[in-house]
Parts: C-alpha cells; structure tokens; sequence
C-alpha cells in the first residue's frame, strides 16, 4: 500500500454495467440465500496462488456492495477516508451544515470537540451520534406537527389547523433559543 491509498479517489463506471452485473447477481443470489440459512456466508479476495486467500470483513463487504449498486445505477464512486477525528469544516460537510453552526453547536457544548490550539478537533462518534440525535429529534417534531386533513374538511378549518401547528413550531423554538 502506497500513501496515495489514503486519499479521495473517485471511480467512474467506465461500462454499462456489463462487468458489475455478475457481482451484483452474486450479491443478491448469497442474500437471499442468508436469509433462509443459518450458516454465514463469507467473503474472500483470492490471489493467483492455490492458498493465496484472505477473508473480508462484514465492513468492507458492505462497503463493497454500495459501490457495486453506486456503480451498477450508473454513479461516480468516491472513496473518501475519514480519520478517527474531524476538524470543524469536515464535521460540517458530514451534518451538512455550515462550519460557523458546528462552531456555534460547540460552544453551546450540543457537540463536544477538544481545542488544539486555535482548532476544534472532533471525534467522528460525537458527530455521527450527534446526527442520529438531531435526526431523530426532526422527525419527533414531524410527528408532533401532523394534521389530519380530509378532503371534505372545511379549507378555513384546515387553514386555522396548519395555523396552530404553525405557532407551535414557532412556540418551541423561541423556548430553545
């Protein structure tokens, strides 16, 4: 392994998908079979040598299957390794955020991250716990917001619901900010 192995490389499906196809279908036929059997399939890259065989982790199994069906929709692939901890811009693509909102979600200690020296530091399990937890609080806040609408409702009524969830909404943030 050279240290460019460590960079983001991105992989483009050069074909119709006409030399994934078979790995896919191998996917699929070892699956459908995991599910009916008891037994654990395992999965190996094999060298030229008779004995010249090493097993895959479960991770880089799974890994490998989303850049075959990436690759099989006719998808670029980027393989982009992460270290263990993040600076603030890199947690920030992962949220999805801006990296002046991971700053300030620091500071209100919402995401925990050690300083060195004028740099936040940030471990990938705080971030991607921290995502799961503001993903399950935005679907609650969904749930809580819903409104039963039948289309022979009165619109004003329906209008004066979709109103009240509004100042609900509106209610719970002014309570958190």
């Amino acid at each position: 392994m050279t240290v460019s192995a460590l960079e983001e490389k991105t992989f483009i499906p050069v074909d119709n998908g006409d030399s994934l196809a078979p790995v896919l279908s191998f996917l699929a036929a070892h699956e459908l079979r995991d599910s009916s059997s008891k037994a654990n399939p395992s999965y190996a890259l094999v060298g030229v040598a008779e004995h010249d065989r090493i097993e895959l982790p479960w991770e880089v199994h799974q890994a490998l299957k989303q850049v075959v069906l990436a690759m099989l929709a006719g998808k670029a692939v980027t393989v982009a390794p992460h270290s263990m901890t993040l600076t603030s811009q890199q947690a920030a693509d992962l949220l999805g955020v801006s990296r002046p909102t991971v700053i300030r979600l620091i500071d209100k200690n919402e995401l925990p991250a050690e300083r060195v020296g004028t740099r936040h530091r940030l471990r990938l399990d705080d971030v991607l716990d921290y995502r799961e937890a503001r993903r399950v609080r935005q679907y609650d806040a969904l749930a809580a917001t819903e409104v039963e609408i039948d289309a022979e409702d009165d619109p004003e009524q329906v209008r004066e619901q979709l109103r009240e969830v509004r100042r609900m909404v509106a209610a719970r943030r002014k309570s958190k900010g």
